[in-house]
C-alpha cells in the first residue's frame, strides 16, 4: 500500500506541476512577444506595432525596397562593398543590400538610435506590403507624386534627380537632342511599371507604347535587344546601367524641349503609411539633424555608391 500511495503522490505532484506550467504559459500568451534576434542571419522579429522595444533592446527601422534598382539599392553576396562600406543583411535571406537608399537608411537609423532591417520586395507591391505591416517605411528611390500623397505620408526629398532617355548607341535615335525630334517616328518606348514615368510615355507623339517592365534592368535589356527603342528613366539609374551596357547611351533634354510634369519624379522622398505621421516626423527630424538637405552631399554620396555596385547590377 505504501508503494501505491507513494506512486499516487508522485502522479498527483506531476499533474499539479503540469497544470501550473500550463497556467504560466497561458498567462504569457496574453502578453506581447519581445523582439528576438537571430545573429546568424541578422534578422529580427519586431515587437508589435505601436509598442516600444523591450528595455535594453534597440528599436528597429524596418525598410522596404526592391534591392534591384541600382544605384539606389541592389542585392549582393558580400557584407561589404569594394571600398569597405558595410552592406546590410536582407531580412529572411542570406544576401545583403547596398546602394544610395541603404546608405541613407543606415545614417538615419544611427541618428535615431535604431537597428536597420532591410526587406526586399517587388516594386509592384511595395506599398501594399507596407500597408500590410511587413515593414514601416519605403526608402526605394520613390518619387513624391500627387497621386502617391493620397496614400502615403512623405518626408522632404533625400535625393534630387534628373530624368533622361536611354537609346542604342548606334541606333536611329542616337542623335536626338529634344523630345520633339521623337514625334512621328513610331519609336517603341518603355519604362518601369508603377512609376511616375508611365504618364510621360504618351507625350512622345506617334510613339508605339510597348511592354513596360517590373525592373529597370529589364527595360535596358529591351533597348539592347531592339525590343524597345527608347527607355524613360532617371539619370543615376541610367548611369549605373551604362557601366555594364556599353551598347547604350544616355540623352538628356533641354528644359525647353522636354517632358512636361516630370518634376514630380525629381523629388525622391521617404514614405510611411498615411496615418503613421509619428514615424514620418521622427525620420524627418533625423534628416534635419544630419543636414540631409544638401544637394551637393547627396550627389557626392550617389557618385560614390555608383562605383561600388557589383557587375551583375
Amino acid at each position: 500500500m505504501r508503494r501505491r500511495n507513494g506512486f499516487g503522490q508522485k502522479v498527483m505532484a506531476t499533474i499539479i506541476t503540469a497544470a501550473l506550467a500550463m497556467a504560466m504559459f497561458t498567462g504569457c500568451g496574453s502578453e506581447a512577444p519581445a523582439e528576438t534576434s537571430d545573429a546568424s542571419t541578422g534578422t529580427s522579429t519586431p515587437a508589435p506595432e505601436g509598442e516600444p522595444a523591450p528595455e535594453g533592446e534597440k528599436e528597429v527601422l524596418r525598410v522596404g525596397m526592391e534591392c534591384a534598382y541600382a544605384p539606389f539599392n541592389w542585392t549582393q553576396d558580400a557584407d561589404t562593398t569594394p571600398d569597405g562600406s558595410i552592406a546590410v543583411p536582407i531580412y529572411d535571406s542570406t544576401f545583403y543590400a547596398y546602394g544610395y537608399d541603404v546608405a541613407v537608411a543606415q545614417m538615419l537609423a544611427d541618428e535615431m538610435g535604431m537597428d536597420l532591417e532591410i526587406h526586399k520586395v517587388e516594386w509592384s507591391s511595395i506599398g501594399i506590403s507596407m500597408d500590410a505591416g511587413d515593414y514601416d517605411c519605403i526608402i526605394a528611390g520613390m518619387g513624391r507624386t500627387a497621386e502617391r500623397e493620397m496614400s502615403y505620408s512623405f518626408t522632404t526629398p533625400y535625393y534630387y534627380r534628373d530624368n533622361c532617355i536611354v537609346v542604342k548607341k548606334d541606333g536611329p535615335y542616337s542623335e536626338v537632342t529634344g523630345l520633339s525630334e521623337l514625334f512621328g517616328t513610331g519609336c517603341k518606348v518603355t519604362t518601369q511599371l508603377g512609376t511616375g514615368w508611365i504618364p510621360l510615355l504618351d507625350q512622345i507623339e506617334g510613339a508605339e507604347t510597348g511592354m513596360n517592365y517590373e525592373t529597370t534592368s529589364e527595360c535596358f535589356m529591351a533597348v539592347s535587344n531592339g525590343v524597345a527603342d527608347v527607355c524613360i528613366v532617371d539619370l543615376p539609374t541610367a548611369q549605373s546601367a551604362l557601366l555594364t551596357n556599353d551598347d547604350l547611351m544616355i540623352i538628356t533634354f533641354d528644359e525647353a524641349d522636354s517632358f512636361e510634369g516630370d518634376d514630380e519624379m525629381v523629388n525622391v522622398c521617404i514614405a510611411t503609411r498615411k496615418d503613421d505621421t509619428e514615424l514620418r516626423d521622427r525620420i524627418q527630424a533625423a534628416m534635419d539633424a544630419i543636414g540631409w538637405d544638401d544637394k551637393a552631399a547627396m550627389d557626392e554620396l550617389m557618385d560614390k555608391v555608383i562605383t561600388q555596385q557589383p557587375a551583375a547590377n
